[in-house]
């Protein structure tokens, strides 16, 4: 029985069967449904909402255990049935109700200064709104629809629905009571000097408020992203949480979050759980006791990080194991059998293996002014041929051509530092243009339509935002 139930599930993900689902087609414009978009919550229930209005990821924690069965598997091989986690459906008149992403038209932002995401759908001149917010351990839904029009939710796993709560009392009190929290926890933020402009006053408010959600406010467990596959603790994600959480003025959070990498086995994987157990299949990586020290270090912490190997281990490319620039660096052992003519490659003594983004690691966080001037070359090739929304992650990278937002807002920071201010500036514009109508910063968009292919938002985009702003306006 268990096999053939395995059997099913391959068929079910593969994409090449006739009688598998299929994943409803996007409107123009705008990203599949069932790929997250915005992110719900403050520390405790987390809910990734897609483009549409459908909840497609919920937790009680930010690392906690899926109550939507939204794989990532499915998602990939576009095999995501059309009733999965909440859906609402928007009926008109006698009308059959049907789904948000068969609209004429969705809109989708954060109530200013929070975590409530509200989604706006037309047909024709019908239209229906939902506002979701999280509070305590229920995600909390409020609608509204034009004269005549009826918007119902379709619920499908348990799990979810005893979360839930819709149009009534309690769901209001959570509504008004996350918009208030979330407000209040900015107002505690350590401010953009005076000459930011208003489009990176906002950036770096999601930004904050991202990381926000996206980090457990009682263990200090930050995750990647509220996804399948990416709600776990990476070390080199986390840390950067911690330190542009520092950076933004919020010590206790930061504190929370280096104390939690300070407590994980470095050693035994890539990623962890939210109680801190390793995830096996990917061994552990050689930045990892490096992002620890320096979240520590910033979170004022006089923790003492056990220095582990950084040769022959995967670096943030997460591929074959090797001895790799960003590792190197992270290590505090980077040397010149990195350097070439042009800047600093991703291989040790590989001159073919590309000019590499993480050459900015040298300049920040992990200063080694040493190796500044090639990494200011690296960095100034890698920007001159950013596309519109921004760069890959180096020469070499095997992954496509779609821009990733991480290796752009690093970019942006290190460049900075150095001086290089009409540089970081052009990144940023790039990053800016990548992000969604709600200003949510994926992991990677498509090169020619800046529309999300990734879990978005990302806490290390965002984290990495936040770090670059605060350099270029301190």
């Amino acid at each position: 029985m268990l096999v053939a139930t395995g059997a099913v599930a391959a068929v079910l993900v593969s994409g090449g069967h006739s009688a598998d689902p299929r994943t409803p087609a996007a409107l123009p414009g705008l990203p599949p449904p069932f790929l997250g978009t915005a992110v719900v919550g403050g520390g405790e229930l987390t809910a990734a909402i897609d483009a549409y209005g459908d909840v497609v990821d919920l937790r009680a924690t930010p690392a906690g255990r899926e109550l939507v069965d939204n794989s990532y598997a499915r998602q990939v091989a576009e095999t995501v049935p059309a009733g999965t986690g909440i859906v609402p459906r928007l009926s008109v008149g006698n009308g059959r109700a049907r789904p948000l992403w068969q609209a004429d038209a969705v809109m989708q932002r954060y109530l200013p200064g929070t975590n409530v995401v509200r989604t706006v759908a037309r047909f024709g001149s019908a239209w229906g709104e939902i506002v979701y917010a999280a509070g305590g351990s229920k995600l909390a839904c409020l609608t509204r629809t034009s004269p005549g029009s009826e918007l119902t939710l379709a619920v499908a796993d348990p799990a979810a629905a005893a979360r839930l709560r819709c149009d009534d009392g309690t769901a209001r009190s959570i509504v008004r009571a996350a918009a208030r929290s979330d407000r209040r926890w900015l107002m505690r933020a350590r401010t953009l000097g005076r000459a930011a402009p208003p489009w990176a006053v906002r950036l770096y408010e999601r930004s904050l408020l991202t990381l926000r959600a996206l980090t457990d406010r009682r263990s200090g467990a930050a995750v990647a992203g509220a996804r399948d596959g990416w709600a776990y603790v990476w070390p080199r994600d986390a840390g950067t949480t911690a330190l542009a959480l520092a950076a933004g003025g919020y010590e206790p959070e930061a504190r929370r979050v280096a104390r939690f990498l300070l407590g994980l086995d470095l050693e035994a994987t890539a990623r962890f759980h939210g109680d801190g157990t390793p995830i096996a299949g990917r061994d552990a990586q050689g930045d990892a006791a490096g992002w620890t020290a320096v979240a520590a270090r910033a979170a004022g912490l006089r923790a003492r990080v056990l220095s582990l190997p950084w040769r022959d281990r995967a670096d943030y490319q997460e591929g074959v194991p090797g001895d790799y620039l960003g590792n190197a660096i992270a290590g505090g052992d980077a040397s010149d059998v990195f350097e070439t003519a042009r800047g600093l490659v991703r291989a040790a003594g590989d001159p073919g293996s590309g000019l590499d983004s993480a050459a900015a690691w040298a300049v920040r966080p992990f200063s080694q002014p040493s190796l500044h001037p090639a990494a200011r070359r690296t960095l100034l090739r890698l920007a001159g041929k950013r596309t519109r929304f921004g760069i890959v992650p180096g020469e070499d990278w095997n992954g496509g051509i779609d821009p990733w937002m991480a290796p752009t807002a690093w970019s942006a920071w290190s460049l900075a530092a150095l001086g290089e201010r009409g540089a970081a500036l052009r990144l940023l514009a790039a990053l800016r243009r990548a992000a969604t109508p709600a200003g949510a910063l994926p992991e990677r968009v498509d090169v020619r339509t800046g529309i999300p292919r990734s879990t978005t938002p990302l806490a290390w985009s965002h984290a990495f935002a936040i770090l670059a702003l605060r350099e270029l306006w301190p």
